[in-house]
């Protein structure tokens, strides 16, 4: 990774795509599971959209490239007069207020984008709710070309009274708490609810709802999408607040999950290949060491 950044801050973006393709093209040979599950999700946008979208090492180049995109934004080298906003007025009406609130991202493009514009701005404060343990290295290249990166992040794995009651916290101060809405947890099957996404069903994660709940604020939803060569970033209103029957529990968080999973859908359909969960999406998945002797097995 270190290598293919200094090339293109020697040598520019295409230098970098010519040493990127033979790894990719490696990548696809060995990786299984990511390339079955790049195949699937690319079938389903084809069936459920119409168009043609290219293929699987198409997709895993978006991948590689929005990599890329992450390194230079934090070693300030990325362009951010071409970034379009929509919805800041969400943003800006809510710290005016001084709420804060639950900004629920997703993997689609490249979120690290509204982090470091975010950084420009003393009034947006923001806690970002991670699980890197699969992207160490990466995150330890980021920490070096800008130790930034790696502040207002919290690793959570599970979320406890401790970390509730200071996230609590933080949003009584105006902050905002940063949680995906499309990576299912592998601890188990209970905080998920089936929504349909691309034409079928899929679990999401309902934690991103129950922390809202808890923590009584506003939720909003954010993407991030480059369409045409001009980045956009979508901040969208999506509830005031989020309060939970005890009847019927069940149905108001799958409801949830549903609105979200539209929105997703929505701006993934117009940028199908810059959505980068390389796992079965649409199933639930085996613990870790299942999946090692499922892919052993294969």
């Amino acid at each position: 990774m270190r290598f293919m950044f200094w090339i293109c801050r020697m040598f520019g973006r295409w230098p970098f795509r010519v040493v990127l393709y033979p790894v990719l093209a490696w990548y696809l040979l060995t990786q299984g599971r990511a390339r079955r599950a790049s195949r699937d999700y690319l079938r389903r946008v084809r069936a459920h959209t119409g168009r043609r979208v290219p293929g699987v090492l198409a997709h895993f180049a978006s991948f590689g490239e929005n990599l890329l995109d992450k390194l230079l934004l934090w070693g300030g080298l990325y362009r951010l007069d071409n970034v379009q906003f929509h919805g800041a007025e969400v943003i800006e009406s809510a710290v005016a207020r001084g709420t804060g609130g639950v900004l629920v991202c997703s993997h689609l493009g490249n979120v690290e984008l509204t982090r470091v514009l975010s950084r420009q701005r003393n009034d947006i404060k923001s806690t970002v709710l991670v699980h890197t343990k699969h992207a160490q290295a990466f995150n330890r290249l980021m920490g070096k070309l800008n130790p930034a990166s790696q502040t207002n992040l919290l690793q959570v794995t599970e979320m406890t009274p401790a970390t509730a009651m200071m996230l609590s916290e933080r949003i009584g101060r105006g902050e905002f708490v940063v949680i995906a809405g499309d990576r299912v947890p592998v601890s188990g099957n209970e905080h998920v609810a089936s929504a349909d996404f691309m034409g079928e069903p899929a679990p999401f994660p309902v934690g991103p709802y129950l922390l809202a709940g808890i923590l009584q604020c506003p939720v909003y939803l954010l993407f991030t999408v480059c369409v045409n060569g001009v980045t956009e970033v979508h901040i969208e209103h999506f509830r005031d607040g989020v309060r939970l029957p005890r009847k019927d529990r069940a149905a108001a968080l799958a409801g949830l999950a549903g609105a979200y999973a539209r929105r997703l859908e929505h701006h993934a359909a117009r940028a199908p290949l810059q959505w980068f969960n390389f796992y079965d999406f649409w199933h639930l998945p085996a613990s870790e060491q299942q999946q090692e002797h499922n892919d052993a097995s294969r």
